[in-house]
């Protein structure tokens, strides 16, 4: 998708892009697109009405994606589930209801992306076993700060995740625009995530920020890029290297992902 053809459909005019000082300001700018989308949930019948005109070849690229992201939210929604009945696990107040939207989002999207793949005529994956202490390195459900380490990982690791999958979808435009729907929610889950670890709500150059373990660390290898589109952006702009890598969420393959993700599956 051409970034002009990006613009005029979430009406922000080419002149407004000399004013986004900082990535706090450009989600302003987006205020208008996000009242547009559901927050959490997105109409099926987008994607059961693009069933009747995609092209049977990209079919299986399509389902393929979806039973991907799916492993994903499974493992999301999972987390946050076993997280708010983890008696005296999370705080009471802005903490909690949080958490309790945050998990009412993720499994909103475990229901939303099964019935997608049905929608193509697909099987969904079957949900794996997760073990989210990793053999007992991890007490997620009993130390509050690894419960908000781990979660910081997870959606830092959606939103890169959807992001490497967008190619894919590109010649399925209800697919594309559903997956890109559920990154924005990602992406503010991740945001206020980080938040309440009393770090920024995006990522700096490659850093995955104070507390977290070196494990981690393949989450955000490759977040320090400067060339966007073929270009070294530190030579069309003044704003250092910091900003630059503030602005842009980097993609992840497939393979990257799952082999994060594969440190807290024991069975699929």
């Amino acid at each position: 998708m051409k970034i002009f053809e990006v613009l005029n459909k979430y009406d922000i005019k080419t002149e407004e892009l000399e004013s986004f000082t900082s990535r706090r300001e450009a989600f302003k700018k987006l205020t208008n697109f996000g009242k547009s989308v559901a927050f959490a949930a997105i109409p099926v019948g987008i994607l059961a009405a693009s069933t009747q005109k995609v092209s049977a070849a990209h079919i299986p690229t399509v389902l393929n994606v979806l039973n991907f992201a799916l492993t994903l939210e499974y493992l999301e929604g999972e987390y946050y589930t076993m997280g708010i009945n983890s008696p005296n696990l999370i705080p009471a107040g802005k903490d909690r209801a949080i958490f309790e939207t945050i998990e009412k989002h993720e499994v909103d999207h475990v229901a939303f992306l099964k019935k997608a793949i049905m929608s193509y005529g697909g099987t969904p994956v079957a949900k794996p076993t997760f073990d989210f202490t990793v053999g007992g390195a991890f007490s997620p459900f009993t130390n509050y700060e690894q419960f908000l380490i781990l979660a910081q990982a997870f959606e830092d690791t959606g939103v890169r995740a959807y992001k490497g999958q967008a190619g894919n979808l590109i010649a399925e435009n209800d697919a594309l625009t559903a997956a890109l729907q559920i990154h924005s929610v990602e992406a503010r889950h991740a945001s206020e995530v980080r938040r309440l670890r009393g770090l920024k709500g995006w990522i700096t150059q490659a850093e995955r920020g104070a507390g977290m373990p070196e494990v981690t660390q393949a989450v955000y290898n490759g977040e320090d890029n400067l060339i966007q589109g073929g270009v070294n952006v530190t030579t069309v702009t003044p704003i250092g290297s910091d900003g630059i890598t503030e602005a842009f969420d980097e993609p992840l393959t497939r393979d990257e992902v799952l082999t994060i993700a594969g440190l807290f599956i024991v069975a699929a």
